[in-house]
């Protein structure tokens, strides 16, 4: 796993396969490892580039705006020696990140797919976020870790699967509370719509239609803001469908990404 030395910090970034770059970033509720169930078929035809987001595992904190660790994010470009014709993938809070990297460096990559993730959260989606920023500084991880458990996955899904369940658990757990809260309190403050019309690359956006995290409505909206985007609803699934269903995830950005084709398309539903 190397650690890429910046001036301004380090990104732990692990990367697999060859050929055309795909970054993923992670969620919030997450770290990388929330991709690990469709990183190998990714890896036969791309050039995987996995990062810890700052302020997550190995990578050092960013400060509290989700600009600034888009910032950081973008360093990578230069580091790794990443081409234009590299394609960015954010679920969640690094979707919120990936749509900033989009606005202020987006001539740097090419396509862009947003996976359940919005322009901003309403007043009670900000209170929420300052509630567990509060949770975590006063009892650590374990104060909010029910809460995003049932954020990341539906309850039956939960109920049905023990073993995704005890190892979400556990990535969790490892993340330092009070960067963690500070990554709550930058999505508390986000708001992209002024800016996300700026955004001028190929975007696909993804939302599972049982999200309860960043609930179908938010996608709908930043889909309608980017020029030309698309929108597919999976249907089922919640805020982490990469790992709750690898192979709807994978049908679902295939064509967008041009991967090997993985079966039937999903419900799509074009904004």
């Amino acid at each position: 796993m190397p650690t890429i030395r910046l001036p301004e910090g380090a990104i732990d970034v692990i990367e697999t396969g060859t050929g055309r770059p795909l970054i993923l970033l992670h969620s919030l509720l997450a770290d990388r490892s929330i991709f690990d169930r469709v990183v190998p078929k990714l890896a036969r035809t791309r050039r995987v580039v996995c990062p810890d987001l700052p302020g997550f595992g190995g990578s050092s904190a960013a400060g509290a705006s989700i600009s600034g660790i888009a910032d950081r994010v973008a360093l990578l470009f230069d580091a790794l020696d990443l081409p234009r014709e590299t394609d960015v993938l954010g679920n969640g809070f690094g979707g919120f990140v990936a749509s900033t990297l989009a606005i202020r460096h987006g001539r740097r990559f090419d396509r862009l797919v947003l996976a359940d993730t919005g322009l901003g959260f309403d007043e009670p989606g900000r209170a929420a976020f300052h509630g567990m920023a509060g949770r975590v500084r006063a009892g650590g991880m374990d104060a909010v870790i029910d809460i995003a458990m049932r954020r990341l996955f539906p309850d039956d899904f939960l109920a049905a699967n023990p073993a995704i369940l005890a190892e979400r658990r556990a990535a969790l757990l490892r993340t330092d509370p009070t960067l963690f809260a500070f990554a709550c309190e930058a999505l508390a403050a986000l708001d992209l719509t002024s800016e996300i019309g700026g955004i001028r690359n190929p975007t696909l956006v993804l939302v599972g239609t049982l999200d309860a995290a960043t609930p179908p409505p938010m996608s709908h909206a930043l889909a309608a803001a980017i020029d030309g985007a698309r929108l597919v609803e999976l249907p089922g699934l919640g805020h982490a469908p990469m790992a709750q269903d690898p192979d709807a995830f994978l049908a679902a950005i295939s064509a967008f990404l041009g991967l090997e084709p993985t079966g039937a398309e999903p419900q799509r539903v074009t904004a």
